[in-house]
């Protein structure tokens, strides 16, 4: 088992790690839309944070040596279901490869983003 860590997607908020790799895949963590560089929630709307997921989901992915085009099942949260064509706009630009998926509606979600996504993937 290998902690999976980078620069290029948000800090862990909690006692958690971005990702750990196992048996020749990658489990990620929950990803929000936190840029990176500063730490905040991006600013705008489903699409805009959708977009910053993304972009945190394909770091990390990278990072353990492997990719969204590797991704075999991702699990998403959305804090409003009317956002879902919305975020399966940019979801769609990035997960091409069509990935089984889950995608549910959540009461709330860490610092009031929008959406999180979570990946596993082949390593």
């Amino acid at each position: 088992m290998e902690i999976v860590h980078t620069q290029n997607a948000p800090a862990a908020i909690g006692p958690y790690s971005q990702a750990i790799k196992a048996n020749g895949f990658v489990f990620t963590s929950g990803q929000i839309a936190l840029d990176p560089a500063t730490g905040t929630v991006v600013s705008g709307g489903i699409a805009e944070q959708t977009e910053r997921v993304c972009k945190n989901l394909k770091a990390v992915l990278e990072a353990a040596g492997s990719s969204l085009e590797k991704a075999i099942k991702t699990t998403c949260f959305l804090s409003d279901m009317n956002d879902f064509a919305a975020f399966n706009e940019i979801y769609g630009k990035y997960f091409t490869g069509k990935p089984a998926r889950s995608c549910v509606a959540v009461r709330t979600l860490p610092k009031g983003v929008l959406a999180e996504v979570e990946v596993v993937a082949l390593a």
